[in-house]
C-alpha cells in the first residue's frame, strides 16, 4: 500500500512524488498486537468445589439433617426453636463439627432477611469446621 501526494505544476518542472511505503508499518502492528494479546494472562475465575468421587461407599443409613431457618427480622431458628444470640448459635455449630459423622446443616433464609445476617451464620459454620452446608429454599428467590 502506497500513499503519493503531488500535483501537476504550471512551469513544466517534474512533478515531486512523495511515496510513503505503509506496508512495514502495518507489519510492525500487527507483530506488537500479537506479542499484546499473547503476554495478557488468561483470566481465570474458578470456583473450587470439592467435589465427591464415584468410588465412596453409599451410606443406606439417611442423613441427620439440622434445619437453620433466618426469619425476615434475622431470628435464626435451630431445628425450629430459638436461637439465643451470636454465643449460642457458636456453641451449636461446635458440637456439629465436632461429631465424627457431621449432620447435614440446611441453611434456609427469608426473603426478605439481610445478606448479612446469612453471611455470618454462613461464616461461623465455615469458621468452625462444619462441612456439609446447603442451602434450602431458593426457588422464593426466582423473579
Amino acid at each position: 500500500m502506497a500513499m503519493n501526494i503531488g500535483s501537476a505544476s504550471s512551469s513544466g518542472e517534474p512533478e515531486v512524488m512523495v511515496d510513503i511505503n505503509t506496508t512495514p508499518l502495518i507489519d510492525v502492528m500487527l507483530v506488537l498486537l500479537i506479542m499484546l494479546i499473547i503476554t495478557i494472562p488468561i483470566q481465570t475465575h474458578a470456583v473450587k468445589l470439592n467435589m465427591p468421587t464415584a468410588n465412596q461407599q453409599q451410606s443406606s443409613v439417611p442423613p441427620q439433617v439440622v434445619a437453620i431457618d433466618i426469619d425476615f427480622d434475622g431470628t435464626i431458628l435451630w431445628n425450629g426453636q430459638v436461637v439465643n444470640g451470636r454465643n449460642d448459635l457458636k456453641a451449636r455449630l461446635r458440637g456439629i463439627a465436632a461429631m465424627a459423622d457431621q449432620p447435614e446443616l440446611h441453611l434456609r433464609p427469608n426473603k426478605l432477611v439481610k445478606y448479612k445476617v446469612v453471611a455470618m451464620v454462613m461464616a461461623e459454620a465455615q469458621r468452625l469446621g462444619v462441612t456439609k452446608i446447603g442451602l434450602v429454599g431458593n426457588e422464593q428467590f426466582i423473579n
